[in-house]
């Protein structure tokens, strides 16, 4: 006898249908958390293609609280700034692996991370909320593209330990925007490259603490790392290629500008180290690292000098001047190597308590073909107290009144340097107080350079120059200075 199949195949139809109407409703909700558990936007609606929107599903991701935002392989187009509100969203971190692009195509920044902290570094200042919701943001192995005039590829605002690692930002107004107040920022393995306007901006920030590592910053059109105002301390930029951060119409910036001027503390406890710093001459004004210290506490003792400041074992080379410093104080300039300075190498002007300490400043010939054949070289210290330059090598300035010239200064120690080849005089110094040269050797001996000017000493009072073997004559005012041993060799 056989049995009745129909009861089986009702049984199959009721279960297939349970499926297909359970994938239904899957596909026409939106994603559940539990899914989207690694925070992968794709599982929010972006799509990656470059062409849609995602803006509103990217913000979803962030919103969901899932903590890692991940981006897989794509290019994601955003029209308004992804804000990542951390005290709401809790600990954040956008990662995309090297092979994720980002186009924002509106203004303003692709990301922007809102945080609460008031606060200095001190742990007793660190609120609750900061370690249970906000510490360390951080942004990994993502590109941003600007497709906006005004586009920007991160601004912080708020931030305890933002660290950013392998970010590349092009093509947009700015590259890391700090504003408001952020403490303890770590930028390391970066690719700032080809904006219009700043690379690193301290846009009147407060901020102590920050560290840029390892990082290139280049061809930026408006500055490499500039911090302007504010209150800022402790930069540490160290082991990176910052290059052609200046364009023609820019103005005089620099590849690092520490622009004190209009803030109420200004920036200092500044240290860089081992870097290349280099081009673009061709943009007037141009700087490798410039310093303008003045600020204007809300104190009453009026404007002060800013500086605590290290500029050590770096490359420079192929701007108008190396090294600016203005209305500074503490700074200490060793170990450099430079080179095609076309105004100027070193110019220090308005400044207390600066050391130049032993440092190379040479005309190499690998360098002197083409247009670097023009750049004058050279040191110039003037308005200044209270400085110390000692240890330097200066060869071959050109065009220049001297390879070191000083003027208008008071208690200047300049001692054991070397100032060879210099086109008209080695060593000048004009209207210089209670100041010492000792121990320089300065020479020309240069083919049809006879009877060259080592070393001139003219107006001032209470000098002393002694012991400096010359290659030249001298020629002292003796009302000037007392000067004695010091031998023209033969």
């Amino acid at each position: 006898m056989r049995k009745n199949p129909r009861p089986f195949v009702i049984a199959i139809a009721l279960i297939g249908a349970a499926i297909i109407g359970g994938v239904s409703a899957t596909l026409s909700q939106p994603p559940d958390r539990t899914r989207a558990g690694s925070g992968d936007v794709t599982a929010f609606g972006a799509r990656g293609d470059g062409q849609a929107d995602d803006t509103a599903a990217v913000q979803r991701a962030v919103d969901s609280q899932a903590g890692t935002i991940r981006f897989p392989k794509g290019v994601y187009r955003l029209t308004r700034p992804v804000a990542i509100e951390l005290d709401k969203v809790g600990f954040t971190a956008l990662v995309g692996d090297g092979t994720a692009r980002i186009v924002m195509a509106g203004p303003g920044p692709a990301f922007k991370f809102v945080g609460t902290h008031a606060g200095s570094a001190d742990p007793g200042q660190m609120r609750d909320n900061i370690w249970r919701n906000q510490r360390a943001p951080t942004v990994d192995g993502l590109e941003v593209v600007g497709a906006h005039p005004d586009a920007v590829g991160l601004e912080a605002n708020g931030t305890v330990q933002l660290t950013v690692t392998r970010f590349v930002v092009r093509e947009a107004l700015h590259g890391v925007h700090l504003t408001g107040r952020n403490r303890n920022i770590i930028l390391s393995d970066c690719h700032i490259y080809h904006n219009r306007g700043i690379g690193v901006y301290y846009d009147n920030v407060n901020l102590h603490q920050s560290n840029i590592v390892g990082c290139h910053i280049s061809y930026n059109a408006r500055g490499g790392v500039v911090s302007r105002a504010g209150d800022v301390r402790n930069i540490q930029i160290s082991g990176s290629d910052i290059e052609s951060n200046q364009s023609r119409d820019s103005g005089p910036t620099a590849n690092v500008l520490i622009d004190c001027t209009g803030g109420t503390n200004g920036t200092g406890e500044v240290a860089i180290t081992g870097c290349t710093l280099q081009h673009n001459h061709n943009s007037p004004g141009s700087a490798n690292v410039r310093v303008l210290g003045r600020s204007r506490p809300t104190r009453a003792e009026g404007p002060v000098s800013e500086g605590n400041i290290t500029i050590a074992d770096n490359v420079l080379s192929d701007v108008d001047v190396n090294v600016h410093l203005k209305d500074c104080r503490g700074v200490t300039v060793v170990g450099n190597t430079f080179w095609a300075g076309f105004a100027h190498d070193l110019l220090v002007e308005d400044s207390t308590n600066v050391v130049v300490g032993p440092n190379n400043l040479d005309r190499n010939p690998r360098y002197n073909a083409e247009d670097r054949g023009r750049a004058n070289h050279g040191v110039v210290v003037r308005n200044c107290a209270d400085c110390t330059l000692t240890g330097l090598h200066v060869n071959g300035v050109r065009h220049a009144p001297a390879g070191v010239r000083i003027e208008n200064c008071r208690r200047l120690n300049v001692s054991n340097c070397t100032i060879l080849d210099c086109d008209d005089i080695g060593l000048l110094l004009t209207d210089v107080s209670d100041s010492r040269v000792s121990g320089c050797l300065i020479r020309d001996d240069r083919p049809g350079r006879e009877g060259p000017v080592s070393l001139r000493l003219t107006a001032g009072r209470g000098n002393m120059v002694v012991g400096n073997l010359l290659g030249g004559r001298h020629e002292i005012d003796p009302a000037a200075a007392h000067a004695e041993g010091n031998h023209r060799g033969r």
